[in-house]
């Protein structure tokens, strides 16, 4: 369980940048992708290293780190290698760890918002072909206002760089993509309208 100690307005945040530099060891760097790479109150990334990513968005990231990942990121690795990627990064929506959505931050942290695009964009990047973004955050969306509009930003970013957007199983009755848990390990990807979804969000 990961509970805030406050909002990370409060908090001396390392810019993405600075957060990618960082090298406190610990863990297989040449199989790991850790940002920041140490435990905090927020996380950028966290994934396996691999020419073809399957980059996988939930809405904000809890305790997991390298050789110790929750269900979710189990999960949403064992559908990655299943439909073909070397590889999987977990992504987030908004970075702030937090267990319980319910224990996110009440309003947009701007400048935490800001370093987690320029994460998104380092990933995106990663790919050697269009970058593969699967959006499973389920129903957490509705947690906060704030967070529609930081997926249209993720999406506008995305649209940049050519990603294809796919979500997996079943949507909820609002339209909101299956979250990785209780999925079958070989569930298909299929092709997900994120800024048509984003619409129909406002």
């Amino acid at each position: 369980m990961h509970i805030p100690d406050c909002d990370t307005a409060e908090l001396d945040i390392l810019s993405f940048d600075a957060a990618l530099a960082a090298s406190s060891g610990g863990y297989d760097r040449e199989r790991w992708l850790y940002v920041p790479d140490f435990y905090a109150e927020y996380r950028y990334i966290l994934g396996t290293r691999g020419k073809k990513p399957l980059i996988c968005i939930g809405v904000n990231p809890s305790t997991a780190a390298p050789d110790a990942l929750d269900n979710t990121l189990k999960s949403a690795q064992r559908i990655a290698h299943s439909n073909g990627y070397d590889s999987f990064i977990m992504f987030n929506v908004y970075a702030q760890r937090a267990t319980r959505p319910n224990d996110m931050d009440a309003e947009l942290n701007e400048a935490l918002h800001r370093e987690n695009l320029r994460a998104f964009e380092y990933i995106l990047r990663l790919s050697e072909s269009r970058p593969a973004v699967w959006a499973a955050w389920g129903a957490v969306i509705e947690k906060r206002k704030y967070l529609p509009g930081c997926v249209l930003d993720m999406a506008r970013l995305g649209e940049s760089y050519g990603a294809e957007w796919f979500c997996c199983g079943k949507r909820t009755k609002a339209g909101h993509p299956h979250h990785p848990l209780y999925l079958r390990s070989d569930a298909p990807l299929e092709p997900f309208d994120v800024e048509g979804y984003v619409a129909s969000l406002s």
